[in-house]
């Protein structure tokens, strides 16, 4: 019988360390071993568990296997002052955005605007992350992904186009950051493996069968429909154009051609920085952006509704609860963490419960 409890709660801290620890065991340089942690503590801690540490097994296993680049060797190329690509050669996305976001800002910094695309990198992880770190140097951050197909497009049979996501961290003077992050996907791939394995059925108009048949069953249903029908899957495709034929490496059409290459598993990114400053009073534009945002919340709130929130309010109080009282850890992902660090002789860090 097992022991494990139902409940896990360990210090942030704790954990990213942990996390570090296991990526660089599995090939990983420090530096990028503790960047790849933070993105998945920060999801964790938002309460975005989903990309959080239960990545870390999965990532481990794209190490091993060679789909990610352990050693990848990172370059920026540029032709203009606003605009770069960076050429991730393979590595975690997590290595990747955070160094093209970081290049967004410098640049950012001197022109009001840029643009930094990436190209072949392997799983970007949280793409809210790298946006809200644009955010912290008071800036507007934009993200898009694109990735390989696993959604459904409107009247096409099958899979076409992937769960494209869009991020955009907006800087408060008082308030924390608004932050949307959202998928064109109606629901993630993660939700409807959950219902298959609890036996609760799918929403309508959420999951749809292999040849795009709209269903309910969680065991018939193998990809998520597009957010908004033809809206979702028309952004989905929108952003493969702004990212991979935008930095010179399409996946879409590589993906649906004979080609075997085109199936190997790779996304394209594209971050954007805005600096207030060049559009007027940097303190000016944050205050208006309190401004704003208080006047959201005091509106009246509807029936049965238990406020007004504005993106990112309620996971970045969720936050501050984490980092207060530890990161709850489901007890699959606690037992595949154990084994993984038992496998590479990384101790668990202690929980709190």
């Amino acid at each position: 019988m097992s022991t494990t409890p139902s409940k896990v709660l360990v210090p942030a801290d704790d954990l990213r360390t942990f996390s570090a620890a296991l990526l660089e065991k599995a090939g990983l340089s420090a530096e990028h071993a503790h960047t790849t942690a933070d993105v998945f503590i920060w999801a964790a801690q938002r309460g975005v568990d989903s990309h959080g540490i239960a990545r870390i097994p999965a990532y481990l296993e794209l190490l091993a296997k060679g789909v990610a680049n352990a050693q990848a060797q990172l370059k920026v190329e540029s032709t203009t002052p606003a605009v770069a690509v960076l050429d991730a050669d393979r590595a975690p996305g997590p290595v990747a955005l955070s160094a093209a976001a970081e290049e967004a800002i410098r640049r950012a910094r001197e022109t009001g605007i840029s643009s930094v695309g990436v190209r072949r990198t392997v799983h970007t992880g949280a793409i809210g992350y790298y946006v809200s770190k644009i955010a912290e140097h008071g800036m507007v951050g934009i993200g898009f992904v694109a990735g390989m197909p696993n959604m459904a497009y409107t009247g096409v049979k099958g899979a076409a186009v992937a769960t494209s996501p869009l991020a955009i961290a907006v800087p408060a003077r008082e308030h924390a950051p608004l932050l949307l992050d959202m998928a064109t996907a109606t629901v993630a791939l993660g939700r409807i493996r959950q219902a298959r394995a609890s036996g609760t059925p799918l929403p309508e108009g959420a999951a749809a069968t292999e040849d795009g048949t709209p269903t309910t069953d969680p065991e018939k249903a193998v990809m998520p429909l597009p957010l908004g029908g033809a809206k979702g899957s028309g952004m989905s495709l929108a952003f493969e154009l702004l990212t991979s034929v935008l930095v010179g490496a399409p996946i879409f059409a590589a993906f649906h051609s004979d080609d075997p290459a085109g199936r190997k598993h790779r996304q394209n990114a594209l971050l954007i920085a805005l600096d207030p400053a060049a559009f007027g009073s940097a303190d000016a534009f944050t205050a208006d952006v309190d401004t704003t945002l208080s006047a959201l919340k005091d509106l009246p709130v509807a029936d049965g509704a238990g406020g007004v929130y504005y993106p990112g309010e309620r996971s970045a109080a969720v936050a501050a609860g984490r980092g207060k009282n530890g990161i709850p850890v489901a007890p699959k992902v606690w037992r595949e963490l154990t084994e993984q660090g038992q496998k590479l002789g990384v101790a668990l860090p202690e929980v709190v419960v």
